[in-house]
């Protein structure tokens, strides 16, 4: 009798530690530095939750918007430290790592935001996501249309030259940086958290982002004027770091890829829904609206800014300005 209730035990422990085992939760962070509002905040809590539906509760994923987790940089070397799992973050921060990727922010590159989706599902972007998971374990799994940057200023800004000498707050990445410099603006690095208060303060006198960037962080309420440069069809890459996608079994890590997937689309269609209602909003709204000479600052940029500053590869190049 002593022998059947040990035994019996012992066959329930075994069953408890399966379904303990069975039910385990990974909690992952995911974090990126955009307002709540914002399309890049919202669809990753449905992805998040999505993932957690489609694993049946085995992964918890927590995401961090505003900065809450730290500054871009932060949160791109904390995918090294492990103070992250899950990020959102622009292609000029991994080209700190690999920087044939940061190509995607030369000037003008990209004609729209339909170019830049076909670049996103290209040969040429695959080898190069390739490459930067080479250089660091980490695996971007989507990428998000995050809209074309313009620039704003407290004065009209119709051609290159209205830039020389404007204090302009550019975050610290060399192609960020090439428009304005190549035109003659004095820039400021200054963290995205922070650039409404400079603003206003006058350490800064202009800036540059997107529409949906300039609505979400208000800077119209410190900013006069926008002018449509269109420099940079800019996009963010979901990226999970080495240690979480190296422990992943190959169908949770078609789960994530999907999942993450649909929410780049869905985030990609709200950007492009709210952008092109926003500026005559922002007319509306009693802030100058001004069509630039781009040609002008283009022209700038390609004979003051060559690609091989940056390390990227002019095959690159004319791969991606030949794709339809």
């Amino acid at each position: 009798m002593t022998f059947t209730i040990r035994g019996w035990l012992g066959a329930a422990a075994l069953i408890m530690a399966g379904t303990v085992a069975a039910h385990a939760q990974t909690t992952l962070k995911w974090a990126h530095v955009y307002e709540a509002s914002e399309p890049f905040h919202t669809e990753s809590v449905w992805a998040a939750e999505e993932i957690g539906k489609r694993t049946e509760g085995r992964y918890k994923i927590d995401v961090f918007p505003a900065s809450q987790l730290g500054k871009e940089t932060d949160l791109n070397q904390g995918l090294k430290l492990g103070t992250v799992d899950i990020i959102i973050s622009g292609a000029s921060f991994a080209a700190r790592d690999y920087s044939p990727i940061g190509i995607s922010y030369y000037p003008y590159i990209f004609r729209d935001p339909s170019h830049l989706l076909a670049y996103a599902k290209s040969d040429v972007f695959k080898r190069l996501a390739q490459g930067y998971e080479e250089a660091t374990g980490n695996h971007i799994t989507a990428m998000t249309y995050y809209g074309t940057r313009h620039t704003t200023a407290n004065k009209d800004i119709k051609a290159c030259a209205d830039l020389q000498g404007l204090k302009m707050r550019v975050p610290d990445v060399p192609a960020y940086l090439a428009m304005p410099r190549a035109c003659g603006a004095n820039t400021t690095p200054i963290a995205f958290a922070e650039v409404y208060l400079a603003l206003q303060n006058g350490t800064v006198e202009a800036q540059e982002n997107p529409l949906t960037a300039i609505d979400a962080k208000k800077f119209y309420e410190v900013q006069s004027h926008i002018s449509l440069t269109g420099h940079i069809v800019d996009a963010l890459n979901t990226i999970v770091s080495k240690n979480v996608w190296s422990q992943l079994s190959d169908q949770d890590k078609q789960i994530f890829t999907e999942v993450m997937l649909e929410a780049a689309e869905r985030g990609t269609r709200i950007v492009e829904e709210r952008e092109a209602a926003l500026v005559e909003d922002f007319r509306g709204r009693g802030l100058t609206v001004t069509e630039p000479d781009r040609a002008d600052f283009q022209r700038t940029v390609q004979e003051k800014v060559a690609l091989s500053d940056f390390g990227y590869e002019q095959a690159d190049y004319d791969a991606i300005k030949a794709l339809k």
